[in-house]
């Protein structure tokens, strides 16, 4: 396993200042990896993969705008796709990096769609964890009923019985520490107190999602992903991705590599040895077919 990663700060086209975490070393001639996390979410989910990934290449972990050490942005409507997917390819460009294997966690995994379209040469393979072209509006109206609702709890013990007792039946199988390292990963220490580890302004975008206005699907940015190398991780207990949407994304490729984790939902977590493994075996073999003729 690669040492622990470093944080880095890249300068957004508007000045907002980006936080990346870095893992490896850029003199390797792997293949680098871009992590991206989940709408709520920070580069911290991808700690234990980026540090397994990047034994033998780059590994970022991007905090997206108004995430974990990103600065915040002052206008909420620019926490939207179109502005996160340009952070990406700044984070892109000062890294020098031309082509990478994304690693797109739920929101993560819809921004290496859209990329798909606007840049294609950018992706040499992609993992899609928990996340497909159509989104399950049921799944979609849980996480709106908590993203920037979450109470503020004492403590991290407190703050691991609150994410417990929301998210309990998702991850069935979770102990303790489980728990505490994920409320660690989801608040941070503020003046005192625990908050959030993101601009609850974030909820915005959510505001026009309703059971009468469910998200649109994204078959052709799914398509753009053709003749690339992809893997779809999917929970067993997803309400986002379901079993019918992997399907139907099967049946619209040649090849489709599928990874279920067992007793988790959304997200699952990449930490465990057999999912890890799966995903670093599929990073290795975006290697060999971009050396490829």
């Amino acid at each position: 396993m690669a040492a622990a990663g470093r944080s880095l700060f890249v300068t957004a086209q508007d000045g907002l200042r980006l936080h990346v975490r870095a893992y490896g070393t850029r003199a390797s001639r792997a293949l680098p990896v871009a992590c991206l996390p989940g709408l709520a979410r920070t580069a911290a989910d991808f700690e234990s993969l980026a540090a397994t990934l990047s034994s033998d290449r780059q590994v970022l972990a991007v905090d997206y705008r108004g995430r974990g050490k990103s600065d915040y942005d002052h206008n909420p409507e620019n926490y939207n796709l179109q502005v996160e997917l340009a952070d990406v390819l700044a984070v892109l460009t000062a890294f020098g990096i031309g082509r990478a294997v994304f690693i797109g966690t739920s929101r993560g995994g819809i921004l290496t769609m859209l990329l798909a379209v606007a840049r294609p040469s950018a992706i040499a393979g992609c993992v899609l964890n928990d996340i497909g072209p159509v989104i399950e509006l049921s799944g979609l109206l849980r996480i709106k009923s908590y993203v920037g609702k979450l109470s503020q709890p004492a403590s991290f013990a407190e703050a691991a019985d609150v994410l417990q007792q929301r998210f309990g039946s998702h991850f069935p199988k979770w102990g303790d520490a489980d728990w505490l390292a994920f409320a660690r990963r989801t608040f941070k220490e503020a003046n005192g107190r625990l908050l959030p580890d993101y601009d609850l302004k974030l909820a915005t975008i959510l505001d026009g999602v309703t059971p009468e206005r469910p998200l649109p699907p994204l078959w052709k940015e799914f398509d753009a992903l053709a003749r690339l190398p992809v893997m779809v991780v999917r929970g067993t207990n997803s309400d986002i991705l379901s079993v019918a949407t992997v399907e139907a994304m099967r049946a619209r490729r040649r090849r489709l590599d599928v990874v279920e984790v067992a007793d988790e939902g959304h997200t699952p977590r990449l930490t465990d040895p057999q999912t890890a493994g799966r995903i670093a075996a599929f990073v290795a073999s975006c290697d060999d077919a971009a050396s490829s003729p």
